[in-house]
């Protein structure tokens, strides 16, 4: 055991969760089953989604799918912040909360500066997640200038509209791309949770979270609702 009271169980649990954020962030964007993923589809359906834009007279509704899609970053940017202010409150309270864990029978032994350790985790990670949502924000102001920027249907400068319309597009697949990694964090912070429990709980709530959103990548309903292919009618 550490000056900290982190114990060898302590360390092997957070490197697990370590490695499986980090290898499932590499895996979901240059692993060999990325194109099939939920998220590198719907990148495609952005794309296409700007390129439809770029044809359209009126893009009332583009501008509508846009301040819907700023409207819920900003609330998870909002959230973010809620969540760190709650997590701090917690480090005032530590004696008491010690006391509470103890009474419980999932309650694990564990030293103040241990369970300062975890909660400055905790912060970090929310942190991590609000900068991420925050500059997703951002990216879809940008989005949104874009589109704005975009050439009008008949305007005689395709090459224009279609390269500024491409651009829109790739500035929305970075914008979504930061904002699910922010909820990414969220769902991590989940697995953080366990932690609380003692090692061995961290281990199981990081392995079932890496399960559910492995899951939710390429075998959800969402992932068949994307790859349907309605049958063929007949006249």
């Amino acid at each position: 055991m550490t000056d900290f009271g982190l114990t060898m169980p302590d360390l092997i649990a957070f490197g697990f969760f370590v490695v499986a954020w980090g290898i499932y962030h590499l895996l979901l964007g240059h692993g060999p089953a990325t194109d099939k993923g939920l998220n590198r589809l719907m990148d495609a359906y952005r794309m296409r989604w700007m390129l439809e834009m770029s044809e359209r007279e009126n893009r009332i509704m583009d501008a509508s799918l846009m301040a819907s899609l700023q409207n819920g970053t900003a609330f998870f940017a909002s959230t973010s912040l809620l969540a760190i202010g709650g997590v701090s409150a917690l480090l005032r309270a530590t004696d008491d909360v010690l006391k509470i864990f103890a009474d419980l029978p999932f309650g694990a032994d564990q030293s103040r500066a241990l369970w300062e350790i975890k909660i400055v985790g905790l912060i970090l990670i929310f942190g991590y997640a609000f900068f991420k949502f925050a500059w997703s924000y951002r990216l879809f102001n940008y989005t949104a200038i874009l589109v704005g920027a975009t050439p009008q249907k008949q305007s005689p400068d395709a090459r224009t509209r279609r390269q500024t319309a491409m651009r829109a597009a790739k500035m929305n697949i970075a914008a979504g791309r930061h904002f699910t990694r922010g909820q990414r964090a969220f769902f991590f912070a989940l697995a953080y949770f366990g932690w609380f429990a003692g090692p061995y709980a961290f281990m199981t709530t990081t392995a079932a979270i890496l399960l559910v959103m492995s899951a939710r990548q390429y075998v959800s309903d969402a992932h068949e609702a994307v790859t349907y292919e309605p049958p063929e009618t007949s006249a």
